[in-house]
């Protein structure tokens, strides 16, 4: 580990002269680049040089074990004891900084919800989590933009596909996928029985064009009425899209926009995100050993969390998580979890490192 952490050291060093020399300044494609490796290796410099510094005080310390004056030697102890704290966290933190970072961590997200088992009841808590998405998007900061939906008419969500631009969404987001279960008694039911109902996440990481080989041949492109609550051109001009991708037989629709260009182009979106994630499945299978050590495997049909609204739980089933503040976690109030979920990968990875 410490090899590594020199070469970094000194390569990060190597690139702050770089950057300083005024033929790379003008150079700006280079100078970028350069300043982007930079930053990120910067973290763990900066945690590495906090490292080194503790190792010198240690030796210094351990020195003044040698004195003939008893209150020296005390203060030395006692710095030693602290300082070999401090060393052991510091290793941990290097540890975790050099955990191989996902590529796809910085990106914007596509997030798909779909309703399962529970007919209306399951498009209902569809709705509940398109809204729990939104606010935590609205506490980090992020964006979001609805790229299409499909109601029903009690204002359940059969379908909603949604695009959350921000840092660090995907890294974050990414444990979401898989299937979100929800006990409680329907507005619906007049008994007082409690039903169970199930809704699937996916999370996508968005994807340029140049990530993904679509051919536009492979591609049959279909228009017709969008249809929704009413307004202007909802009924009147063929302007949702829907898109059929050949090879896979994906499918994708949005009707959002009153732009036939427009939807085009969202739906183009989505599909390359799909067959990205589509590649990502067919190398995970490859590498199914891996796979295991991942927090759950991020199969859509595992279930991963529990909403119990009798009890005010929220359970995620991964990491043995379970809190009673359910209210504040439809909120939008995720991160309790989602840094246990961080964390727990975290652990495992570190266990092969």
């Amino acid at each position: 580990m410490f090899d590594k952490l020199d070469f970094i050291l000194e390569k990060y060093e190597d690139l702050s002269l770089k950057v300083s020399d005024p033929d790379i300044i003008n150079n700006q494609p280079v100078w970028q680049k350069h300043m982007k490796e930079m930053g990120e290796m910067e973290p763990i410099v900066n945690k590495y040089k906090e490292y080194k510094k503790a190792k010198e005080d240690m030796a210094a310390a351990k020195e003044m074990l040698e004195e003939n004056d008893e209150e020296l030697r005390e203060m030395a102890k006692m710095e030693i004891s602290e300082l070999e704290d401090k060393l052991e966290t510091y290793e941990s933190e290097l540890k975790i900084l050099l955990l191989p970072k996902d590529p796809n961590d910085d990106k914007n997200v596509i997030l798909e919800i779909r309703a399962g088992t529970g007919g209306e009841e399951a498009a209902l808590f569809g709705s509940n989590l398109l809204r729990m998405y939104m606010r935590y998007a609205e506490r980090r900061g992020w964006k979001t933009e609805i790229m299409d939906m499909n109601e029903t008419g009690l204002g359940g969500v059969k379908e909603a596909v949604m695009l959350i631009k921000g840092k660090g969404a995907y890294s974050r987001l990414k444990y979401e996928s898989g299937a979100h279960r929800v006990q409680r008694v329907p507005e619906t039911e007049s008994s007082g029985r409690i039903h169970t109902s199930a809704a699937t996440v996916a999370v996508l990481p968005e994807v340029d064009d140049v990530e993904v080989e679509l051919n536009p041949n492979d591609v049959r492109v279909d228009v017709y009425r969008a249809s929704g609550n009413g307004g202007q051109c909802v009924n009147t001009t063929d302007s949702a899209v829907r898109l059929t991708h050949m090879p896979t037989g994906l499918i994708v629709t949005c009707q959002d926009e009153k732009s036939q260009i427009k939807n085009k182009e969202k739906a183009f979106k989505v599909l390359r995100a799909r067959l990205y994630d589509l590649k990502l499945q067919e190398q995970n299978d490859e590498i199914s050993a891996q796979r295991k050590s991942q927090v759950g495997t991020g199969d859509r049909s595992e279930r991963i969390r529990t909403y119990n609204y009798p009890q005010g739980r929220v359970s995620d089933h991964r990491i043995n998580l379970t809190l009673y503040k359910l209210d504040y976690f439809l909120d939008g109030d995720l991160d309790e979890i989602i840094d246990g979920l961080i964390t727990d990968d975290q652990a495992r990875k570190m266990q092969n490192f």
